[in-house]
């Protein structure tokens, strides 16, 4: 397995891609993950956090070796060229986006309005696969999280990891691998929040050294997660 997260180097980029062939050539199972970390959106307005010349390295050598991509809505807008305004936008972005080589595109997270309300976060995921007679099943679904108000380092590192490691265990279930891996999150991130609160004390707003993920203290969670989001088959 292979995982890759933020980085501003379009040479290491390009390591990643030579490295990533060569370890598939000798071991055809290998899982790549690609989280293809370029920017986010903030008040509806997207901009890119690193250099604009790794957008063309990621387009077109990083996703076409991955096998599950983690975009968020604007780095998927970014890959494809596509803006994504409603949830068949969404779905037709992750159809490019699974013809550009990954069999799962998860778009992590997004600004389309979620049925339960403005406090939760709609994800979209999509798994596409070729049977042996070439026909191709692909599965979709929606899930809607509770927005946490607080902003946390290392969020995106976790869910690659965990849904590369959800994805392993049910290989052809892309409903269960995203239920446990968007609920191991919340576990988190309310365990972090909870924590956060207290050391900052009341009335106070936590910093970023409280809002350290509480990992360890959420192993039980992240080993076999209590399911809190339920997705959506579409």
């Amino acid at each position: 397995f292979s995982l890759k997260g933020y980085t501003r180097d379009t040479s290491f980029l390009a390591m990643v891609v030579d490295i990533v062939q060569e370890l598939k050539q000798q071991n055809s199972n290998l899982v790549y993950v690609c989280d293809p970390v370029m920017g986010d959106k903030w008040n509806g307005e997207g901009s890119m956090y690193v250099p604009k010349d790794l957008l063309p390295v990621y387009r077109d050598k990083v996703v076409p070796v991955a096998d599950i991509i983690t975009p968020n809505q604007f780095e998927a807008e970014l890959l494809t060229g596509r803006k994504i305004y409603t949830e068949k936008d969404a779905l037709e972005v992750m159809d490019m986006l699974h013809a550009m080589g990954p069999e799962t595109v998860v778009i992590t997270s997004s600004d389309l309005q979620a049925p339960q309300g403005n406090d939760y976060l709609i994800a979209l995921g999509s798994h596409r696969k070729t049977k042996a007679d070439g026909t191709r099943i692909t599965q979709r679904i929606r899930m809607e999280s509770p927005k946490v108000d607080a902003v946390f380092v290392g969020t995106g590192d976790l869910f690659a990891a965990m849904l590369l490691a959800w994805t392993h265990k049910h290989p052809n279930n892309l409903k269960v691998a995203c239920e446990k891996t968007v609920s191991a999150m919340q576990h988190v991130l309310q365990r972090t929040i909870k924590s956060a609160k207290v050391q900052a004390g009341e009335g106070n707003k936590p910093n970023s050294a409280q809002l350290e993920l509480r990992m360890v203290q959420s192993k039980k969670d992240i080993e076999n997660p209590e399911i809190i989001v339920k997705a959506t088959v579409l």
